[in-house]
């Protein structure tokens, strides 16, 4: 534990130690003189790696907590916490934590170099302040971490000019193996000093990024309302209190920063306000049940943004390195950068109710080439984020320029200082790395104000989706930046607007300068060519649609989010959210169909052959064209000519049946084809092929028919004599019975008068009476039928 002092609250004196030092070293001296005479290794270096860094670094880690106030002024006392632990094997006593203070750093690079060797026994500190401002610990055991804290007044640091200096904390101590006080370990930060406020403020830019991953999928209900369908629940911990984004919106609206908002992520916090589901295993979905968390978050940054710059990245932040790079010789790449961009204004004043700036583009990380900024322009942008690692000074100028440069073409290049935009880079979830960066951040921004007089504007770019712990440690160092002398808070529109240094760097490298290990990142071309077979099959689909947006929205935002900057390092994921996307909008083309047909048959010369179209979709759909086409039109003609068509409109849930009229030239089987097509030519879905077999009666067998009528004809007339000539016997019988009686008084009758008369009532009697004949034939088809042909059947005449 800390030994504050020899006795109850006393420090011991500076002459105290002395003497207990030196008798430990007198006592010591003999053995001391032997062990000169061996190699000296630390009791922990066990192997030739362990060795070295305890050499470099020290037995003892030294870890800097906290730094208050991060920026001091006049009459402040500085407070330094943290820990020391023992990494070595023997117990080291007699400690004590002190502070040195270096002389003033006077360049950025001198600040680069303290910070790479932060923890490097070699280099130089300073003198230590001493006095009563240490933490003493009588004995540090090995593996055990020790909180020290140390607050010494700012005058007694013996700060000069305005400037950073370099502020090591060490840890000083003795072992049983080197029995005298030496450095065991330091941590070295930095002190800006600027206690009076700056002649020259330098206007500083931050970029406030609000950029998740892709969410929300292509697919959404079959009600009114569309309920969306999330790939997971991964949004709702982004924004719940504690969550990623949760922390950048709480911490960003104490800031004056420019808020740079992807408008995918608005769109998809926005459809959690209301019914949606969550995808889970397979095809099942749950239903979604963080509406109050969406509503909140987006309530919370709807007044965050209110008196602020907001700028709008095109919707789901596309890769505009991958697509100059790889994309380019791809149809309609280029137009879903404009599509996302057209929309992306919109999306932000829906959901935020402000107006943001859509003329920035932000390529990964601020490297460009001239094929990205070529890309990023085309979509309507004239101004794009880079950064000064990738558009870099050739040391023409002494101090470093304003971001705004004129590269040709009307563009300006916004370039963001790379040392400021990469300081909050890695794991800061340790308190001691998150100081780090804060004081590395601070001194780096007061160094550029004091590089000369001149007023600039600098922009600070961090990573696009820092983690809650880089948020933190990044709205720390801007809050304490915003509350120096040095420096005062700019809007993006205002820094791309400043007058550009003459001298500074305007030449956009070449392709050839990309960074391969971003290019490694990068979506491929075979990405891109998906991505536009997909939007073919959408465009085919969409012009038979009666209700188009319910299907060209969403799927129109999820080719956007198959371009987004965020699958970069994720190429399977990425494979399968575009697969998913594809299958899925089969799945919707397939429900508009032509039923299936089995082989017909076709008796006699003509027909009608009927053919079904089903609509599955919860809306009607028109403009498609039925097309019905004979693979052999000179034995079988549909229509008159080689095919026939007919309009086709089919309501949601429905299907209807066209009848095509046929006629047969020649007997045999004729291959008939199906297709569907959109009005300008397109086919529309898969054909539906079947065979039709023509029977049509031959001479002969008309010869066989026309002489069995005769013979039918022959034997009625035969019949029909026979029957007049019994009745004609009959009569003449009747009448001569009827002479016998009456006598020769009467006179005889005409007989033959009567007998004409009866045969023909006879005849006229048999002639209504008789039922119809056998040779009058009979219908050779049924009625129409308005079903369709089934397997086997017959098809109407």
């Amino acid at each position: 534990m800390a030994e504050a002092a020899d006795f109850p609250g006393m420090s011991p004196s500076p002459a105290r130690r002395w003497l207990r030092r030196t008798g430990a070293l007198l006592a010591g001296a003999p053995l001391l003189a032997g062990l000169l005479q061996l190699p000296m290794l630390p009791a922990h270096a066990d192997t030739p790696a362990a060795a070295k860094e305890a050499a470099t670094t020290g037995t003892v880690a030294v870890a800097v907590d906290s730094l208050s106030p991060a920026v001091p002024t006049d009459g402040d006392t500085v407070t330094v916490s943290g820990t020391v632990t023992n990494k070595g094997k023997q117990a080291v006593t007699d400690a004590h934590v002190g502070l040195q203070v270096g002389s003033a750093l006077t360049t950025r690079s001198a600040i680069d170099a303290a910070a790479k060797d932060a923890n490097g026994l070699s280099g130089s500190s300073g003198s230590e302040v001493g006095g009563k401002y240490v933490a003493e610990f009588s004995e540090l055991t090995p593996g055990v971490a020790e909180h020290f804290s140390i607050s010494v007044p700012v005058d007694e640091l013996d700060l000069g000019d305005d400037g950073v200096y370099p502020l090591g904390v060490s840890l000083s101590g003795e072992t049983s193996a080197q029995p005298w006080e030496q450095v065991l370990g330091i941590q070295r930060t930095f002190l800006p000093w600027q206690p009076d406020e700056a002649d020259t403020a330098t206007k500083t830019t931050v970029l406030w990024p609000l950029v998740s991953t892709v969410h929300m999928t292509a697919e959404t209900g079959s009600n009114a309302q569309q309920t969306p369908v999330f790939l997971n629940d991964d949004l709702a911990e982004e924004i719940a209190p504690g969550g990623r984004l949760e922390q950048l919106l709480s911490l960003g609206k104490e800031l004056d920063v420019t808020w740079v908002i992807d408008p995918d992520l608005l769109a998809s916090v926005d459809a959690m306000t209301g019914s949606y589901r969550v995808r889970a295993d397979g095809d099942t979905t749950t239903a979604g049940t963080h509406q109050a968390v969406a509503k909140q978050w987006l309530a919370e940054l709807q007044q965050a943004v209110a008196d602020r710059e907001v700028v709008a990245l095109p919707f789901a932040d596309p890769d505009l390195a991958s697509l100059a790079h790889n994309g380019t010789g791809v149809t309609s790449s280029l137009s879903q950068l404009k599509a996302a961009t057209d929309v992306a204004a919109t999306t932000v004043e829906t959901v935020l109710h402000v107006t943001p700036s859509t003329d920035f583009a932000w390529p990964v990380d601020g490297a460009v080439d001239r094929s990205i900024v070529k890309v990023a322009t085309s979509a309507g942008a004239d101004k794009v984020i880079a950064r000064s690692d990738s558009l870099a000074e050739n040391g023409g100028l002494s101090y470093t320029p304003s971001a705004a440069r004129p590269i040709g073409g009307g563009t300006t290049a916004v370039v963001a200082d790379a040392r400021l935009s990469k300081t909050f880079q890695g794991d800061l979830t340790k308190a001691s790395a998150s100081t780090l960066a804060v004081q590395q951040f601070l001194a780096q921004s007061l160094e550029v104000n004091l590089q000369t007089h001149k007023q600039r504007s600098i922009v600070v770019a961090p990573q696009r989706m820092p983690t809650a712990s880089q948020a933190q440690a990044l709205a720390q160092a801007v809050s304490a930046l915003q509350g120096g002398n040095w420096s005062q808070s700019q809007d993006l529109t205002a820094a791309a607007k400043a007058k550009p240094d003459s001298g500074a760097t305007t030449k956009v490298p070449s392709r050839s300068a990309y960074p391969s290990s971003l290019r490694k990142q990068e979506l491929q071309r075979s990405a891109f060519e998906q991505t536009a077979a997909t939007q073919d099959t959408l465009d085919n689909f969409k012009v038979i649609l009666t209700d188009k947006s319910r299907v060209v929205t969403p799927f129109g935002r999820a080719t956007n989010r198959e371009m987004s900057t965020s699958w970069r390092g994720l190429s399977t994921a990425a494979s399968t959210f575009r697969q998913g996307v594809q299958s899925y909008l089969d799945t919707l083309t397939d429900q508009v169909k032509l039923i299936d047909k089995s082989d017909t048959k076709l008796s006699g010369r003509s027909a009608t052959i009927p053919v079904t179209v089903q609509n599955n979709l919860v809306q009607g759909v028109d403009h498609l064209i039925l097309r019905l086409t004979s693979a052999n039109d000179t034995r079988l003609e549909i229509g008159g000519d080689v095919y026939a068509q007919e309009a086709i409109e089919v309501s949601g849930g429905h299907s209807t049946t066209v009848k095509f009229t046929t006629s047969a030239n020649v007997n045999g089987q004729t291959r008939v084809i199906a297709q569907l097509y959109t009005e300008d030519g397109q086919k529309y879905g898969g054909e539906v092929v079947f065979d039709v077999k023509v029977t049509e009666i031959t001479a002969t067998v008309m010869l066989v028919i026309g002489g069995g009528v005769l013979l039918l004809v022959l034997a009625g007339f035969r019949m029909y004599t026979q029957r007049k000539r019994a009745a004609a016997r009959e009569a003449e019988e009747a009448g001569a019975e009827e002479t016998a009686e009456t006598g020769a008084d009467d006179g005889p009758e005409n007989p033959a008068g009567s007998a004409d008369r009866t045969e023909e009532e006879s005849g006229a009697r048999s002639g209504a009476d008789d039922p119809q004949q056998a040779s009058d034939g009979t219908p050779d088809t049924a009625a129409e039928s308005t079903d369709p042909s089934g397997t086997g059947e017959r098809v109407d005449r």
